[in-house]
């Protein structure tokens, strides 16, 4: 009798039947890529995932996982995937948004998903445009940008996700990019095993819209001076070689050449360090202007805290035993109603 070798699953297992309608050339198609192989590498249960979103380009996200999903309201997706967790605490819930629909119309429930800490993954698509809607400035758009809503230049500040994040107090904020597979894989693997709200920034390159807005980030000649890639425990050393390094200085960020500073002093990143990490996300100069710090991407910071499900779950046992399983049919006939006439 030979034995039957049982099938190892593949990312295109995950993969529905409906064709990818995003632009050709979108970064889009990296990121899902990449998240149907982590659900393969993690071996995710298809009936116990779910992909859901707002409204967007990175929206249509779930109509191309053979998972359950939903493709839902403006800017709501916080809210449906926390009901769906606190309802079905087993399941391995995701949420895909954009900088608009997250940041914009979503920003409110946004900020209360993550201080909550309800365990869902968030990945945020940050292409720094409204895609969708035909090429709209966003709330990321960088100050001076012309786009159809603002002919004259962006007069508004943008936000920086990793950082309002962190201000929300996030237990795991990380920043990746469509044009690093590797890496965003690494931190995706991550996010899925941490237990509590888990938001990936992903700098995701529009090329009808935006072409080129990450450009000084990806390009081989200008990525390695510009992007610092943070792991935990080691140095934060950039440059072609490694030959640049940053010091703290009264919590101050420098630029030191790595030969000509004692090594004790380099700053050696610790996700658990919350000071530091709201520090780190404020390397947010414009790497298109000369002797900013570098852009930094990896898992910034990751905490464990109580998720909000869990506690929710413990005030209803907690009601139960003190007080047994609640009768609806004795609550809608109680004392407690109003008679129309």
């Amino acid at each position: 009798m030979t034995d039957v070798k049982e099938k190892k699953i593949a990312a295109k297992d995950y993969a529905s039947d409906q064709d990818v309608k995003w632009c050709p050339g979108c970064g889009d198609y990296s990121i899902l890529k990449q998240v149907q192989g982590v659900c393969a590498e993690l071996e995710l249960n298809k009936d116990k995932t779910v992909f859901i979103s707002g409204i967007g380009c990175s929206s249509r996200f779930p109509y191309y996982m053979d998972t359950y999903g939903m493709h839902s309201i403006h800017g709501r997706g916080p809210a449906f995937v926390s009901g769906l967790k606190v309802a079905r605490p087993d399941l391995n819930v995701w949420m895909v948004t954009g900088d608009g629909d997250a940041l914009s119309i979503g920003g409110n429930h946004f900020i209360h998903l993550l201080r909550r800490n309800v365990d869902v993954n968030v990945l945020l698509f940050n292409n720094q445009i409204y895609g969708l809607t035909k090429g709209q400035y966003s709330p990321t758009s960088e100050k001076g940008k012309v786009t159809k809503s603002t002919p004259f230049g962006s007069i508004d500040h943008p936000f920086n996700p990793a950082s309002l994040a962190l201000g929300s107090d996030g237990t795991f904020v990380a920043r990746t990019m469509d044009r690093d597979p590797k890496s965003m894989r690494t931190i995706l693997n991550e996010a899925q095993n941490h237990k509590g709200t888990a938001l990936v920034e992903i700098y995701q390159n529009c090329n009808i819209f935006n072409d080129g807005a990450f450009l000084p980030l990806t390009e081989r000649t200008t990525k390695p001076d510009n992007t610092i890639f943070v792991e935990h425990g080691e140095p934060l050393l950039f440059g072609a070689k490694k030959e640049k390094a940053i010091v703290l200085d009264d919590f101050t960020p420098t630029i030191v050449s790595v030969d000509e500073v004692d090594a004790s002093k380099i700053w050696i990143h610790d996700k658990h360090d919350r000071v530091k990490a709201s520090i780190l996300t404020r390397f947010f100069d414009d790497p298109r202007e000369e002797g900013g710090l570098p852009r930094p991407f990896g898992i910034f910071y990751q905490e464990e805290r109580h998720v909000y499900e869990s506690g929710v779950q413990m005030q209803i046992d907690k009601h139960i035993d003190a007080k047994g399983l609640p009768d609806l049919d004795a609550l809608l006939e109680g004392p407690n109603t109003w008679s129309i006439k």
